[in-house]
């Protein structure tokens, strides 16, 4: 067994983002590492639910030894096992967001020894994080381009401040990860998006939503927003959102997202994520921000060289890139393109010695 690995929780982004990755690639990798400092740069710092179950989540999925797992802990020893494949639960018991639980898990599943099947439950559409949708309607495209893929069913919506969703995710495993270059956009095909409203909340709300963000793209072509309410037996609390996406001509996906909330103009709702699409697009990016730094374990991982082009470098991706090349020994390169960013690296070309050939 490796010497345990320090990585200290306070620096740069300072939050969950380090304790998911250094999980992650503790597992893959079967390197034992001690997180210190955790969540220093939170209010409150420390383990919440849903890092704690995260951690469990993939402690489970290889047989992890674990110090200091518990709601509040600042620091966590985790020395890994075996990955294997099979049917995990995780559940945050709050609204917890189950895309953050997915980003540590996924790339765990993709080099287990045979097929994962992970229901997860939580929160779908939860604040500070990609809504469920997000992940399945860009960030997928995108792994697929890493030689990766899963499939989705989402069973229950759960909303801030019960939660409750419940989210079923199926994987095989991959013998390698391929290297990606995304630095060509090409044009945008389509825009997409859905406008939702759930629970007692009246369904105009989700045609304002769209409205909104129709009118911030109005410069832009082929834009279809669907407007809808969610059945009560899939959502049965109030909350309203939309989700956009889009995909170009070669084969980039890029998406933006927004919730409403109590006090905010539904128009302005749509308006705040059409905006956020709008400044990816205009920056000639073939990431978002929201997959920019998601993409960063992929790479690090991946067979050969990859390379990306990224608007502004975010400070998660910023961190992603701090542990990756702490714990998988890689190199990453940052250059600047005007407004654009080429993030590129070489990876460990890592092989699932479980996985003889595709």
């Amino acid at each position: 067994m490796s010497q345990t690995l320090n990585i200290d929780g306070s620096v740069l982004e300072g939050g969950g983002q380090i304790l998911r990755i250094s999980i992650s690639l503790s597992a893959i990798l079967g390197i034992p590492v001690r997180v210190t400092n955790i969540r220093a740069g939170r209010s409150k710092p420390g383990l919440a639910a849903q890092h704690l179950k995260g951690i469990q989540l993939v402690a489970t999925m290889c047989q992890a030894k674990m110090k200091g797992a518990n709601i509040g802990s600042t620091e966590i020893e985790f020395i890994p096992g075996k990955l294997r494949g099979g049917h995990y639960l995780a559940d945050t018991q709050t609204a917890g967001s189950i895309s953050l639980l997915l980003q540590v898990a996924l790339p765990c599943a993709l080099f287990a020894d045979s097929g994962v099947t992970l229901d997860l439950r939580g929160g779908t559409n939860a604040d500070m994080a990609p809504q469920i949708d997000y992940m399945e309607r860009v960030f997928r495209n995108i792994l697929k381009r890493f030689n990766a893929d899963f499939n989705m069913n989402i069973l229950r919506r759960g909303y801030f401040p019960k939660g409750g969703g419940h989210v079923r995710v199926k994987m095989n495993p991959v013998r390698s990860i391929s290297g990606v270059c995304l630095t060509e956009r090409g044009h945008i095909l389509e825009i997409t998006g859905t406008s939702f409203v759930a629970g007692t909340l009246p369904i105009k709300l989700a045609y304002l939503m769209a409205d909104g963000a129709k009118r911030e793209l109005t410069t832009e072509h082929n834009v279809n927003i669907h407007s809808y309410k969610e059945d009560r037996h899939m959502a049965p609390d109030n909350c309203n959102g939309i989700i956009l996406s889009c995909s170009s001509s070669s084969g980039c996906a890029l998406g933006a997202d927004a919730l409403g909330r109590r006090g905010t103009d539904a128009a302005d709702v749509g308006r705040l994520a059409a905006h956020a699409l709008r400044t990816t697009l205009r920056s000639g990016a073939c990431l978002d921000p929201h997959a920019q730094d998601q993409v960063i374990l992929y790479m690090a991982l991946a067979e050969g060289r990859s390379c990306v082009r990224a608007g502004e470098v975010t400070l998660h991706t910023r961190t992603a890139i701090h542990v990756c090349e702490m714990i998988a020994k890689v190199k990453f390169n940052i250059q600047q393109e005007g407004e654009q960013n080429l993030i590129e690296c070489t990876g460990l070309g890592l092989i699932n010695k479980f996985i003889l050939g595709e």
